[in-house]
């Protein structure tokens, strides 16, 4: 790949945007790529990759760059991944001896050589040790596999193989306990195939297509979504309810909303409705209401790094006991949504105790025997492969 003035400028500007103005690097990206429609495959694909490499190693790769110009940076993560550099000022002193050497100095400090902020190390070792911590950063700072979940609402598994592969795109079946999933093997324009525009399949990792089946969602049912987002696992669950049955997606975002709206359309999901909890009263409204309760709580994230690496750099060290607290007030308050004898799952996308099981076994004591644990499922990106996430299904008694 030849680099380019203007490349480096919409990195610079990209860079600018995820660091500073705190946007969100998939977002980012996107937006750039829409601006720059008029750019080949190979270079879309270079300046994605770029972009995350950068936030995936930014901290080693200022502490090899000697400072954190964001033009030396990415300099430095271009030399790291074997692209020779123009003759600009930008760049002196840079070169692939220069870089080696750095990263040499770099190995006996595992915060810099994995690109963490120290306070999240420490955390990460007080909560889960020092050897199991350390594997599964290392396995996060890896790129991750590409997932898809066939809409059973349009597809089958077979039939998304086939359409993506009359447009060159390799995809295989994953396993057993993810049946729905595919692993992509070329990353080629996947939203640019009939298959997407027509509902046929999502983006959506291994792990994350775990969590729902937990829920045993049966058709004719009433679901509640309660932490919806965008909509990845409710567009899950509408897949097990197969338009029969009610699904209620609820969150704090309108906006969230709104897209959970577009892609449920694309889904063919006809019984999805979405509400925006506006006060503690959206809650109380549906007391008892839901034969399935989903509560996919907001977390740290730490378990998704690899997915969203600019996350580490924008969690800070205080936002951990706040996160803590509203998954906790998410869990006693919302969980009154569940039917006596009904289901809910409780999951975070983060591989720490305290988010995870410690949250589940606090709610249990304090329920005093009113729910029952009935499984757990802990995913971690250095054992099965995916991304870490953590799940505990839950009976109201």
């Amino acid at each position: 790949m030849k680099i380019n003035r203007p490349l480096l400028d919409e990195l610079l500007t990209s860079l600018e945007e995820v660091f500073f103005d705190g946007k969100y690097a998939d977002k980012v990206i996107e937006s750039c790529l829409k601006h720059n429609a008029d750019w080949s495959l190979s270079e879309r694909r270079f300046f994605a990759e770029t972009l995350y490499g950068v936030l995936r190693w930014e901290r080693l790769l200022v502490f090899i760059a000697g400072n954190d110009s964001l033009a030396r940076v990415i300099g430095t993560q271009w030399l790291r991944t074997g692209h020779d550099l123009p003759d600009w000022e930008e760049f002196d002193g840079l070169s692939y001896d220069f870089v080696r050497r750095k990263e040499k100095e770099a190995s006996g400090d595992f915060a810099i050589r994995q690109s963490i902020p120290d306070w999240i190390d420490e955390l990460g070792r007080k909560e889960l040790g020092g050897d199991s911590w350390e594997k599964a950063v290392i396995a996060m700072n890896q790129p991750g596999e590409l997932y898809l979940r066939v809409n059973s609402l349009k597809a089958t598994p077979d039939d998304v193989i086939a359409a993506l592969a009359t447009k060159e795109i390799v995809a295989e079946k994953v396993s057993s306990d993810v049946p729905y999933a595919l692993k992509v093997k070329d990353r080629k324009d996947l939203f640019r195939t009939d298959a997407f525009r027509n509902g046929m399949f999502e983006v959506q990792d291994a792990g994350s297509q775990m969590v729902v089946p937990l829920l045993d969602v049966q058709p004719g049912q009433r679901v509640i979504d309660a932490c919806a987002g965008s909509g990845g696992k409710s567009l899950h669950i509408a897949s097990y309810l197969q338009n029969k049955g009610r699904l209620i997606s609820m969150d704090i975002k309108d906006w969230k909303l709104h897209e959970l709206k577009l892609r449920a359309r694309r889904a063919g999901a006809t019984n999805i409705e979405t509400r925006v909890i506006e006060s503690s009263k959206t809650i109380k409204r549906l007391k008892e209401q839901a034969d399935r309760v989903l509560l996919d709580v907001p977390c740290t994230g730490l378990g998704v790094l690899r997915r969203n690496p600019d996350a580490k750099w924008r969690l800070h060290a205080e936002d951990v006991e706040q996160i803590n607290k509203e998954q906790y007030q998410i869990l006693t308050s919302y969980s009154a949504m569940t039917k006596k004898g009904g289901l809910m799952v409780y999951s975070t996308c983060s591989i720490l105790p305290s988010e995870n099981e410690q949250q589940i076994a606090k709610f249990l004591k304090e329920k005093n025997g009113d729910w029952s644990l009935v499984k757990e499922i802990h995913l971690r990106p250095d054992v099965e492969g995916y991304d870490g996430f953590y799940a505990a299904l839950l009976k109201r008694n």
